[in-house]
C-alpha cells in the first residue's frame, strides 16, 4: 500500500481546545483571525455586497450557489480537481482519503507536496473548513462539482461529473428491492444479510477491498473486461437491451453495473475506484505547466525590433486621424463602422481588416477618435488627437499603451456575433470582455519569467493560463470541467441517460448515433500523463480483469451514444482567445520584438494596471489608471534612447521621389505630405511627385516660389531639374481657367483652351456653352466642374464672387471634446486595505452583537411599570432580549439606570437602536458619559466615539462577558 503522506501546514490558534471542532463553516470563521477574514474578502469580493451583518450571514454568502461558481472558476486546475475530489469522497473526509483519491495506490510525490496548498486555498475561499480529520467541502460546491444522484424514474438523470464517477453503490440501490440485493451479494459470494443497509455496506465493502475485488474480477469473462473499460473514465452510465448478453449480466449479476432506470445501468462509484488504482482523475496536474521558449534572441535585437514597431503604431495611428482628418465614416444606426468603411479604412492603412480593426479601437480607447454626436452622426479625431500629434514619439506610444493595458473592449471580438446574432462592428457596442485587462498583464508576467531576448512559445503559454484558471487541458471536454456549466446543468437535472442525444455507452446492440466497437477494447488515454500512479492505473482496468482482452463478439458491442469528440487543435474559451490576441497586440504596439519581452515592455510590469477596472469606483479607479499612465511613462523613458531623432531633410532623386531615411519632423512632414504621394513605408518612406500633388499644394495657397523654397531648404540633395520642370509646368496651367457661379462657369484668357474644352467628349456631361469668347457656363455645380476638368487633366481654380483665387483648402474637422471609455467592470470591484479593514470590523461587530449572551437578572430585579407594548412586562420579564434572540426590550427610565451604571463601572452592553430614518440595528457599546438625554459610548460595531439620543434606544442588556 502507499506510504506518501500529507504534510500538514502549521494551522493557527483559534482559542479553542482540541476537541472543539467546529461544527458549522459559521464556528469555522469565527474562530479565524482577521487577517484570515480579510484574505477571505478580497479573494470573494463578491461576499461585500452589501458588507455581511455578522459571520453567520458571512457564511450563508459564502455558500449560496452563484458565489460558489463564481470562487470555483477563480481556482487554478490542481485546486479545482481537490476540490472535485472532495465532492466524490465522504464527508466528512480524511486527509489520507484525499490524498489516496488525488495520488491513487501507487503515490504520487508531485501531487503530495502540493496537495497541502491546495486545500489551504480551499480553506482560504471558504470552500471547504474543518480538521484535517474531517474535511467539509461546502454543501453547494458538492452539488455542483459531484455526480448527481439517479432519480430511479423512467429515464433517470444524473447530472455531470468531472471526474467521470458515477454515484456510489448505496444511491444506486436506494429503491432497489431487498431480494435483489440479496441475490447480489449471494452471487458474490457474500453470506447473505437481514436487511438491505447491511447488504449494501457489504457490497460496497467489497468493491473497496483490492484484494477481494481482485479475486473477483479474475473471474470475469474477457468482454466484460472490456465494458469496464469502456466505463471506467467516464462517462460510467450505458443502455443495454431488454435480453442483455451473457457478459452484461455477469456484471449485473455481481452489482458491477446497477440500474437507474429500465435500459440505462451505471458503474458503482466504488467499483470504478478499484479500476482506476484509486485516482479520482485520470490525469491528475499538480505542477503548473512550464512556459517554453521558441526561439532565443539578443536583447538589444528585441528592443530594436519593438522600438521599430512601436514607432510603426504611432505612425499608423496618425494615419488613421489623417485619414478621417476631414470628417470620417458615418455611424451606423445600431452604433460603430459600416463593414465597408472598415475596409475602406483598413486600405489606407495598408493593413488587414482585423488589424485596421485593432488600430481604431485603440485611437478610441486613448480618446483620439469618437463620434461627433450630430444627428448625421460620423467618427472624427477629437481635440485630444491634436494635443497628441504634437508630443514626441515615445510619450504618443505610451499615450497608446497606457489605455490598452487596461481597456475591456477586444478589438479581436469585431466580425462575430453576439448573443442575438447579431455582427459585432469596430467601435461598436458589444466589444467589451471584462477580464480582458487581467489576461494581458498575466500574459505580460508570464513573458517577464523568461530569460531576457527569449520568445515564448504560444502553446506553452496557453497551457499554462488554462492550468492557472482550471480550464481542461487542450483537447479535453469542456463541459465537466466548467463550474457554470456544471451548475447550469445540475440544476436543470442533469441529462439524459436513455436516448439518441445522451453520453451514455450503448451496451449489446446497435448503436443508434455512436461508433460500434469491434476492435480492441478501449483503454484510456494517457498522453502526457507522468507518475507512477497514473502508470498504474491505466492498466488497472484491463489487467485486473483479464490479461488478455482480444477476443471479439458481435454481441458484445460497446458503442458511444455520441461520437468521441475529435482532438481539440486549439482551446477556444475566452480566456485563451484572449491571451493570443494580446501576444498579437503586444508586438503590433512594440510591447513585444520577434516574440520576446522588450526591456520597455518589462516597465509596464510596474503596477498592477489591470485591476483598474475591478476597483472600488470612482477615485481608486481613476488613481489605478493614473498608476497605469505613469507605467507606460515609464516604459517610454526606456523606449525614447531606441527611437531616432526626427529628421529635418530629405533625400531628392531624379526620378521624381523622395526619401526620409527615418521619421521627420512634424511640420515637414505635413508639406511633403501636401506636396507629394506616399509611395512606400517602412524604415524609409518613399514620396513621389506627380502632377496631381503639386496642383494640391498650389490648391492649398502655395506658390511655385514657395515650393521651390522648401525643396532646396529641406533637400540633402540638389533639387533634381525633372522636379524644377514639374512644378513650374503645373503652376503655369494652375488657375489658368477660372470656375465660377453661373450655375457655374469657366473663364479663360485663351479661347482656343476653351474651344477645346468645348469639343472635348469627356466635357458632354457638364452641358457647356459659349456666353463670350473667353466664358463658357455650364450645368454643374463649381465644385462638380473642378473635379471633372482636373480629370480630363487640366488644372483650373476655384474663383471668388470678386475674381481673385479661392484657395481650397479644406477645414480639419474635430468631434466636441470627448472622454475615452470607460473599462467595463467584470464582477464585484476589488476592494481596498481601508474597506477591507473596516468590512473586518464591521462584521466581527456584528457578530459579537448577534451572539452576546446577557447576563442573567434577579427575579423581582427592575421596576416594573405595568404592561408594555403587546402585553410584555418591563423589568426582568421585559428584558426580551436573551429570551427570543431578538432586538432588547426595557423601558426608558431601566435604559437610562443601566446606562449609568454601564458608565460607572465601565462595562458593555447590547442596545436596539432606532436611526432617524427608521432602521432598526443592533450595537455593543462601551458608555462614557450620560448626561442631557443623550449618552456617548465607544461604539464597537463602528470602532468609533457616538453620541445616541436616549429616546432612540429601544432597550438596553449587559453582556455576560465584554468583548474579546
Amino acid at each position: 500500500m502507499r506510504e506518501v503522506r500529507v504534510p500538514t501546514e502549521p494551522r493557527r490558534d483559534s482559542g479553542r481546545g482540541a476537541s472543539a471542532a467546529p461544527r458549522t463553516l459559521a464556528e469555522e470563521l469565527r474562530a479565524r483571525p482577521d487577517e484570515d477574514l480579510a484574505a477571505l474578502l478580497m479573494a470573494r469580493p463578491d461576499l461585500l455586497s452589501p458588507v455581511p451583518g455578522d459571520l453567520t450571514q458571512l457564511a450563508t454568502r459564502a455558500g449560496t450557489r452563484a458565489s460558489v461558481v463564481r470562487a470555483l472558476e477563480r481556482l487554478d486546475r490542481f485546486t479545482l480537481q481537490t476540490a472535485e475530489a472532495l465532492a466524490v469522497a465522504p464527508a466528512p473526509c480524511t486527509d489520507e482519503v484525499l490524498l489516496g483519491l488525488m495520488a491513487g495506490d501507487a503515490g504520487d510525490e508531485d501531487v503530495a507536496r502540493a496537495l497541502p496548498g491546495a486545500v489551504a486555498a480551499l480553506r482560504t475561499q471558504a470552500l471547504l473548513w474543518g480538521g484535517d480529520d474531517r474535511l467539509h467541502l461546502v454543501r453547494t460546491a458538492r452539488e455542483v462539482l459531484a455526480p448527481g444522484t439517479p432519480s430511479g424514474a423512467v429515464g433517470g438523470t444524473a447530472g455531470p461529473s468531472p471526474t467521470g464517477l458515477g454515484p456510489t453503490v448505496a444511491e444506486v440501490t436506494a429503491g432497489m428491492s431487498p431480494g435483489r440485493l440479496q441475490e447480489i451479494i449471494a452471487t458474490c459470494g457474500l453470506p447473505t444479510t437481514h436487511d438491505p443497509v447491511t447488504a449494501v455496506g457489504a457490497l460496497a465493502a467489497l468493491f473497496r477491498d483490492r484484494e477481494r475485488m481482485a479475486a473477483l474480477l479474475a473471474q470475469a469473462p474477457e468482454e466484460s473486461g472490456e465494458i469496464l473499460a469502456r466505463l471506467v473514465w467516464g462517462p460510467p452510465y450505458g443502455t443495454v437491451p431488454a435480453q442483455p448478453s451473457a457478459p452484461v449480466r455477469w456484471l449485473t449479476d455481481r452489482g458491477l453495473l446497477l440500474p437507474t432506470a429500465p435500459g440505462t445501468v451505471v458503474l458503482p462509484r466504488e467499483a470504478a475506484l478499484h479500476l482506476r488504482g484509486g485516482l479520482a482523475h485520470r490525469t491528475p496536474e499538480p505542477l503548473a505547466p512550464v512556459v517554453g521558449s521558441a526561439a532565443e534572441h539578443r536583447p538589444p535585437i528585441v528592443d530594436a525590433t519593438a522600438a521599430g514597431q512601436a514607432l510603426m503604431a504611432v505612425a499608423t495611428v496618425e494615419d488613421l486621424l489623417k485619414e478621417w482628418d476631414l470628417g470620417g465614416p458615418s455611424v451606423l444606426r445600431a452604433g460603430g463602422l459600416s463593414v465597408r468603411d472598415l475596409k475602406r479604412t483598413a486600405t489606407a492603412l495598408d493593413t488587414d481588416e482585423t488589424t485596421a480593426a485593432f488600430w481604431v479601437e485603440l485611437a478610441y480607447a486613448a480618446g483620439l477618435v469618437a463620434s461627433d454626436g450630430e444627428a448625421d452622426e460620423r467618427f472624427a479625431p477629437t481635440p485630444a488627437g491634436d494635443e497628441w500629434l504634437a508630443l514626441p514619439a515615445e510619450r504618443r506610444w505610451a499615450a497608446l499603451v497606457a489605455p490598452w493595458l487596461t481597456a475591456t473592449r477586444t478589438a479581436g471580438t469585431v466580425g462575430g456575433q453576439d448573443a442575438k446574432g447579431r455582427t459585432l462592428s469596430a467601435l461598436g457596442p458589444g466589444l467589451d470582455r471584462s477580464p480582458a485587462p487581467l489576461v494581458r498583464h498575466r500574459v505580460l508576467e508570464l513573458l517577464a519569467a523568461l530569460p531576457e531576448g527569449q520568445a515564448v512559445a504560444p502553446v506553452t503559454l496557453l497551457a499554462r493560463l488554462r492550468w492557472e484558471h482550471g480550464s481542461p487541458a487542450a483537447g479535453a471536454g469542456t463541459a465537466a470541467h466548467a463550474p457554470a456549466a456544471r451548475a447550469a446543468a445540475h440544476g436543470s437535472s442533469g441529462p439524459a441517460m436513455n436516448g439518441p442525444a445522451t453520453s451514455a455507452t450503448a451496451m449489446n446492440g446497435p448503436a443508434t448515433s455512436g461508433t460500434s466497437v469491434n476492435g480492441p477494447a478501449i483503454s484510456p488515454a494517457t498522453s502526457g500523463t507522468s507518475g507512477s500512479a497514473r502508470t498504474a492505473a491505466n492498466g488497472s482496468a484491463r489487467s485486473a480483469v483479464s490479461a488478455s482482452a482480444r477476443a471479439r463478439s458481435a454481441a458484445t458491442r460497446i458503442a458511444a451514444a455520441d461520437p468521441p469528440a475529435p482532438p481539440a487543435a486549439a482551446p477556444d474559451d475566452l480566456r485563451s482567445r484572449l491571451a493570443r490576441w494580446t501576444l498579437t497586440e503586444a508586438e503590433l504596439l512594440g510591447v513585444t520584438g520577434r516574440g520576446a519581452l522588450s526591456t520597455h515592455g518589462r516597465a509596464l510590469l510596474g503596477v498592477h494596471a489591470a485591476d483598474a477596472p475591478n476597483v472600488t469606483p470612482p477615485a481608486a479607479r481613476a488613481a489605478a489608471t493614473a498608476a497605469a499612465v505613469a507605467t507606460a511613462a515609464r516604459a517610454a523613458a526606456l523606449l525614447a534612447p531606441l527611437i531616432p531623432e526626427p529628421l529635418d531633410h530629405v533625400l531628392l532623386q531624379a526620378d521624381l521621389t523622395a526619401v526620409a531615411p527615418g521619421p521627420l519632423e512634424r511640420p515637414l512632414a505635413a508639406m511633403l505630405e501636401l506636396l507629394a504621394d506616399v509611395e512606400s513605408k517602412g524604415g524609409a518612406t518613399v514620396y513621389r511627385f506627380t502632377p496631381g500633388s503639386v496642383r494640391r499644394a498650389l490648391d492649398a495657397g502655395q506658390t511655385a516660389g514657395d515650393l521651390h523654397a522648401f525643396l532646396v531648404q529641406r533637400s540633402r540633395t540638389p533639387v533634381p531639374q525633372p522636379l524644377s520642370y514639374l512644378i513650374d509646368d503645373v503652376a503655369r496651367k494652375h488657375g489658368h481657367l477660372r470656375v465660377g457661379a453661373a450655375f457655374a462657369y469657366v473663364r479663360c484668357d485663351d479661347d482656343a483652351l476653351l474651344a477645346e474644352i468645348l469639343a472635348d467628349r469627356r466635357a458632354s456631361g457638364l452641358r457647356l456653352r459659349r456666353l463670350a469668347p473667353t466664358v463658357l457656363a455650364a450645368q454643374a455645380t463649381p465644385d462638380l466642374l473642378l473635379e471633372r476638368l482636373r480629370g480630363m487633366g487640366y488644372a483650373p481654380a476655384a474663383e471668388s464672387e470678386e475674381g481673385d483665387v479661392v484657395v481650397a483648402r479644406a477645414d480639419a474637422y474635430r468631434t466636441p471634446p470627448r472622454t475615452a471609455p470607460v473599462p467595463v467592470q467584470g464582477g464585484p470591484p476589488l476592494p481596498d486595505a481601508t474597506l477591507l479593514g473596516a468590512a473586518v470590523k464591521a462584521v466581527r461587530a456584528g457578530d459579537l452583537a448577534a451572539t452576546a449572551v446577557t447576563r442573567p437578572v434577579a427575579a423581582g430585579a427592575g421596576t416594573t411599570a405595568g404592561a408594555g407594548v403587546g402585553g410584555r412586562t418591563t423589568g426582568a420579564a421585559g428584558r426580551t432580549a436573551s429570551a427570543d434572540g431578538g432586538l432588547p426590550r426595557t423601558t426608558s427610565a431601566e435604559t437610562l439606570a443601566t446606562m449609568q451604571a454601564a458608565a460607572l463601572t465601565s462595562s458593555v452592553v447590547w442596545i436596539g437602536y432606532v436611526n432617524a430614518d427608521g432602521a432598526a440595528s443592533q450595537r455593543v457599546i462601551a458608555p462614557v458619559r450620560v448626561e442631557g438625554g443623550f449618552v456617548t459610548a465607544y461604539d464597537h460595531t463602528a470602532d468609533e466615539v457616538r453620541t445616541f439620543p436616549l429616546h432612540r434606544i429601544t432597550g438596553v442588556a449587559e453582556l455576560a462577558d465584554g468583548p474579546a
